[in-house]
């Protein structure tokens, strides 16, 4: 499986937020993408999904353009920064709806075992966070596309999910973008940077630097 966008245009009021964008995902790699607030990284896990239609992109799958909304193929499954679930869904619903397995959830985080009969408005943020990036990470689709995941979640908790991830790569193509960049440097087999309205690959986290991104000498106790 193998994911590519490339010349995307968006434009908002007239003014112009993205351009010439360019960005590959694989199986069996984590596709980090970076970039300052309000640069458009949440557009275009939008653009890729399909719910925000820009100016122009040419979205291929496997080297053949896709020109229906990814979202269509049922092939992928996106995460908000907002939450996924209504608040009176139940866990045990949603666990069915993505055919996941409850046990192997529990077995990583044991301490939401009561939740199974709860909806998910009785979650902390960090627990209805945490089943939700659980349930796209476990869902059959190929491409995964999580914005922010990282939020209102304990040290803990990223360690056993960025866990989950490494493993959950192995048969997905898997985009995320966190402004907790560490975690997404720790993560991530490719990078890309969404800066004055372009993408730029990084090679090395020192290219983060020599783009501004990050203040000359943040990474030297990285």
């Amino acid at each position: 499986m193998k994911l590519e966008i490339d010349n995307v245009e968006l434009n908002y009021s007239g003014k112009k937020i993205l351009s010439g964008i360019y960005l590959k995902a694989e199986k069996g790699k984590i596709t980090g993408l970076l970039g300052s607030n309000g640069c458009g990284k949440s557009s275009l896990l939008k653009i890729i999904f399909g719910s925000l239609k820009p100016k122009n992109k040419l979205l291929k799958i496997n080297n053949k353009p896709c020109l229906k909304p990814l979202y269509v193929s049922k092939n992928v499954k996106y995460l908000p920064q907002h939450p996924l679930f209504p608040k009176n869904l139940y866990l045990k619903e949603a666990f069915h709806l993505f055919d996941a397995d409850w046990e192997a959830f529990i077995s990583h985080f044991p301490n939401l075992k009561k939740h199974f009969h709860e909806q998910f408005g009785k979650l902390s943020g960090g627990e209805r966070r945490l089943t939700e990036i659980f349930l796209v990470l476990n869902s059959s689709s190929e491409i995964i596309l999580l914005d922010e995941p990282f939020t209102h979640l304990s040290p803990l908790y990223i360690e056993s999910i960025s866990e989950i991830l490494q493993k959950a790569r192995q048969k997905k193509a898997i985009i995320i973008t966190d402004h907790m960049y560490r975690h997404v440097l720790d993560i991530a087999d490719e990078i890309y940077l969404i800066k004055d309205r372009h993408s730029y690959q990084i090679t090395q986290p020192s290219d983060l630097e020599n783009y501004n991104y990050l203040r000359q000498g943040t990474l030297q106790s990285f």
